[in-house]
């Protein structure tokens, strides 16, 4: 299948695919004519990419996963070494949770001062 087939079955942009090629998480064959040729595996990886982007993951962290992203992620298990991705990614989340905490209060605080 071609890079425009792919995108539409897919439901992305040609431009998404060729940015997740350039970060390594396709790879195409080339046509005699240079044309990008892919597996109808590929929707789902490319759907799998998607899920993880979507999660708040970088491309780069995306590339931990590479080994299961033909494969089922959405239900299934997580690949064991993409876990520590995600620990790690949940706990930049969690620290701004905190600091975001920190200046609610302080806006909870100073409106509270501005009312008296």
């Amino acid at each position: 299948m071609l890079i425009g087939e792919l995108a539409n079955e897919a439901g992305t942009t040609i431009r998404a695919l060729r940015y997740y090629e350039q970060q390594g998480l396709l790879r195409p064959r080339r046509a005699p004519n240079g044309y990008r040729e892919y597996e109808e595996t590929t929707v789902g990886r490319v759907g799998n990419i998607r899920l993880l982007l979507s999660l708040g993951l970088t491309a780069n962290d995306v590339r931990a996963f590479l080994l299961c992203l033909d494969g089922d992620i959405a239900d299934g298990p997580v690949c064991p070494a993409s876990a520590r991705v995600i620990a790690r990614r949940l706990a930049d989340v969690e620290e701004k949770i905190a600091a975001l905490d920190v200046v609610r209060e302080r806006l909870i605080e100073a409106l509270a001062r501005a009312g008296e």
